[in-house]
């Protein structure tokens, strides 16, 4: 990694559309994010403390924590930067056309092409498995606790679940409507190793997800997500949550018309990187966390 731990939450962004589509997610997970930026903020944030010696020693630990290599941080946050960079990478060029111009983002989306059904659904699927594999990485189990990871699930709050309320919402209502987790499902089963290889954020991360080919991890990426898929239909029942009523809170930083949302969707992956941004602020927090305990 080229840049240290707290560089990376330093770094962080205060505003711009990554923090305003996550606060307008509020709804679902109310008062659970706040935007912690800055390294020794975080550090004060996370433990209460206002001791500046004890604050250094909490820093250095943690920093000494990320930078050894036989642990799997460096590794999740490789990760969440490179989930999200994948998304990036498909619309760059027609984001690049629209850079300093004052255009309605009805006028931008007309430059963005949106992902085909079963290429939405694949890298929904894949943002699920980079969030598993990421959760072993930083709690250092093996990458294919699966059990591990649903049980983690009831207890997520703060950023990692306002990052999987984003997944559930932005990747899976928004592109792919109401029953996004039975379309997805379906898609997986329908799809072969040889189409999985094509896909650009699995070539990616291939090597980070469990099995030995492209089949294997294919099952497993199918597994994943059918052992997740009872706290996504729970998280969407309990909260009534449609394509619609996501996007109506969206309205404060945009305007989209409902039969527009698969090009909302190309947008907000190509404008926003809110999985590199809340996995920073995840990763930063477990550091800080295991640093204190150890000190």
């Amino acid at each position: 990694m080229s840049k240290s731990i707290f560089e990376l939450v330093d770094e962080l962004p205060t505003g711009g559309l990554t923090i305003s589509l996550l606060n307008s997610l509020d709804f679902v997970a109310p008062g659970q994010w706040h935007n912690v930026v800055g390294f020794v903020n975080t550090i004060k944030t996370v433990t209460g403390e206002t001791d500046e010696d004890l604050i250094q020693q909490i820093g250095e630990r943690a920093i000494y924590l990320y930078n050894d290599r036989s642990q799997g941080y460096q590794r999740a946050m490789w990760l969440y930067q490179t989930v999200d960079g994948t998304d990036k990478a498909l619309g760059a060029a027609a984001l690049a056309n629209k850079v300093g111009e004052s255009i309605p983002l009805l006028g931008f989306l007309n430059k963005v092409t949106p992902k085909p059904d079963k290429a939405q659904t694949i890298d929904l699927a894949l943002k699920l498995v980079t969030e598993l594999v990421a959760f072993c990485q930083i709690n250092g189990i093996p990458g294919d606790s699966i059990g591990d990871f649903v049980a983690s699930l009831g207890e997520y709050s703060g950023e990692s679940l306002i990052r999987m309320v984003a997944l559930v919402c932005v990747d899976g209502l928004i592109p792919l409507g109401p029953d996004f987790i039975n379309k997805a499902l379906s898609s997986i089963n329908q799809t072969s190793p040889e189409e999985l290889e094509q896909n650009s954020t699995f070539k990616n991360i291939s090597d980070s997800i469990p099995g030995g080919d492209s089949s294997s991890k294919l099952n497993f990426i199918g597994e994943s997500f059918d052992s997740v898929k009872g706290w996504m239909g729970n998280l969407v029942a309990s909260h009534n949550l449609t394509p619609q009523t996501v996007v109506a809170n969206l309205q404060s930083f945009t305007q989209i018309a409902d039969d527009k949302l698969d090009y909302l969707a190309a947008f907000l992956d190509v404008s926003t990187n809110y999985y590199e941004h809340t996995g920073t602020q995840t990763l930063a927090r477990r550091l800080i966390e295991r640093a204190i305990a150890e000190i």
